[in-house]
């Protein structure tokens, strides 16, 4: 006989620190952070939360509030896991595809606490025994960082440079954010910062560019005094693009900042990529993020 899996045999989906050894068939999902057997019904999601979450989930997560979330708890157990207690409840919910059966286990891990939500069809045969489901969550493993190669195959552009900066997180589907410092937040202004941003929409007629640029920089982190110096067209990777450069004060040390925004249009969709430094950091942290800017290719 085999032996059991166990959490070092963990399959982590891309991008995720979360994993598991899922039950026989479920593969990684291509949607979300989980695990997918579409032809059965069969999904898990993985939903990675800082550590500090849990207290208030385990406070909140009643059997009441799960009932006004429509769903019935059919069992409710602490489970132990890792170094703590996870609290584990198998529920029924009435859905728009019928009746299903949720395993929701909320677990403090390392340093994360983790969502895990697996569901199928509540009609027989059930897919799964229960002993299976419950060796498949016990398997809950973390890694200490997804690879950034991971986490940028899920934003819709691809990176030929990332300009000898550090990456910061990425919002799947959407946006990267990057530092050369030591802080993350967006408010250490002591240390450049790049957002990569690809947004539906943006203005299809030339003379409308102007103004959408320079409404698009009004959304900045908290600066003051922000002044534009220049705005103007400009070819970006073969497409129509735009450029603002603009000069701001930290509010909190009124130290200069200086800011580059650049727009690549698209078809139906635009890509933003805003820039800033402090002032004494300008020339190096501008010639990074042209290189990253001219490195990037929609995906």
């Amino acid at each position: 006989m085999p032996a059991p899996a166990t959490a070092a045999d963990a399959v982590f989906p891309i991008g995720s620190r979360l994993g598991l050894v899922p039950p026989p068939g479920l593969k990684p999902a291509t949607a979300f952070p989980g695990f997918e057997d579409q032809q059965r019904g069969v999904f898990i999601r993985l939903v990675a939360l800082p550590g500090n979450a849990f207290p208030e989930i385990e406070k909140t997560m009643t059997n009441e509030a799960l009932k006004k979330q429509g769903m019935t708890v059919e069992r409710r157990e602490s489970l132990p896991l890792g170094s703590g207690n996870a609290i584990l409840a198998i529920v029924r919910q009435e859905t728009a595809g019928g009746r299903i059966r949720k395993w929701l286990l909320i677990a403090p891990i390392d340093n994360l606490t983790a969502l895990v939500s697996l569901e199928t069809a509540a009609k027989p045969p059930a897919p799964y025994t229960d002993a299976v489901i419950r060796t498949a969550l016990t398997s809950l493993a973390t890694r200490p960082e997804a690879p950034d190669g991971e986490q940028l195959a899920m934003v819709p552009f691809k990176l030929g440079e990332m300009g000898g900066m550090r990456l910061v997180r990425v919002v799947p589907g959407v946006a990267a954010q990057f530092t050369d410092g030591p802080k993350d937040s967006l408010e250490a202004t002591e240390q450049p910062h790049l957002v990569i941003a690809a947004t539906p929409g943006g203005p299809q007629q030339p003379g409308d560019r102007d103004n959408f640029a320079r409404n698009a920089l009004s959304r900045l982190p908290p600066f003051k005094d922000v002044r534009i110096i220049n705005s103007e067209p400009m070819r970006i990777g073969g497409q129509a693009g735009h450029e603002v450069r603009a000069r701001g004060k930290d509010p909190q040390t009124g130290e200069d900042i200086e800011i580059v925004q650049w727009l690549r249009f698209g078809t139906g969709a635009y890509l933003r990529i805003l820039g800033f430094a402090p002032a004494d950091k300008w020339n190096a942290s501008f010639t990074r993020f042209r290189a990253v800017r001219d490195g990037l290719e929609p995906r």
